[in-house]
């Protein structure tokens, strides 16, 4: 099966503005992203789904490839299912959402979900999962976690601390899994799921993927040993610089 790695990208940022042109590395963060997604072996290609002309300049800079899409879509998402409809990645099965602001990611996870979807023809979605090690993490809203059955396929995703442990009284973290934002779709299951309205419970918890559970989507939740770093704030970009300088 053919597939592509798309990174929906735009200049807005509420906590840490304009970040992914930052580049106190010598290379912006959306180029660190762009370079580790490119050293998956199993995708033929990657995009930059540029919401802004800002952005897709930054692209040509570097020399990667870039589309640029309606300013006013609501999510990546959206930037990715755009592109999905055009004709330069209309013949790829599966799509790789990477977020911009995730210039660790382990290439290896974006080939791990695409293999997860060749290997599990009933599966529409994949994406990752880590263990909880920290229990701030387990009770933190801003963290979500993933339920899944026996078969590794998402039950339920909440900001809640689940699973409940009602016998245990500080309902610890153990076995409870984050979930980490790195989505393969098949393309027909992403077309269809971004013409989707949202959902009550994707409004609820504001989280969009619950907008795929309600519809009656297969989310196969592939398990990592450790979380992906995204960059949010100030702070995490200072620790990146740091990583990056020592490395």
């Amino acid at each position: 099966m053919q597939s592509a790695v798309v990174i929906p990208a735009r200049i807005a940022s509420t906590r840490l503005p304009r970040k992914l042109l930052l580049r106190e590395t010598g290379k912006s963060l959306l180029e660190h992203t762009y370079s580790a997604a490119c050293r998956a072996t199993r995708p033929l290609g990657v995009w930059v789904a540029a919401g802004d002309a800002e952005i897709a300049r930054e692209v040509t800079r570097f020399g990667g490839r870039c589309e640029q899409t309606d300013p006013d879509l609501p999510s990546g998402t959206d930037r990715v299912a755009e592109l999905a409809r055009r004709q330069a990645l209309r013949h790829f099965e599966i799509l790789v959402n990477v977020q911009g602001d995730e210039p660790e990611i382990d290439p290896h996870v974006i080939d791990l979900l695409i293999e997860r979807l060749e290997n599990h023809p009933e599966a529409e979605i994949a994406t990752l999962a880590a263990p909880i090690a920290d229990e701030s993490l387990f009770h933190d809203p801003a963290c979500v976690k993933v339920v899944t059955d026996a078969c590794g396929r998402a039950l339920y995703f909440s900001r809640a601390a689940i699973p409940h442990r009602r016998d245990t009284p500080d309902n610890t973290a153990s076995r409870a899994l984050m979930h980490l934002g790195v989505y393969a779709y098949r393309r027909e299951a992403l077309l269809r799921f971004a013409a989707l309205p949202p959902s009550p419970l994707e409004q609820c918890e504001r989280l969009e993927q619950l907008r795929a559970l309600e519809a009656g989507f297969t989310i196969a939740i592939e398990i990592v040993d450790t979380a992906t770093c995204g960059i949010d704030t100030p702070e995490d970009y200072a620790r990146f610089v740091a990583r990056q300088k020592s490395a």
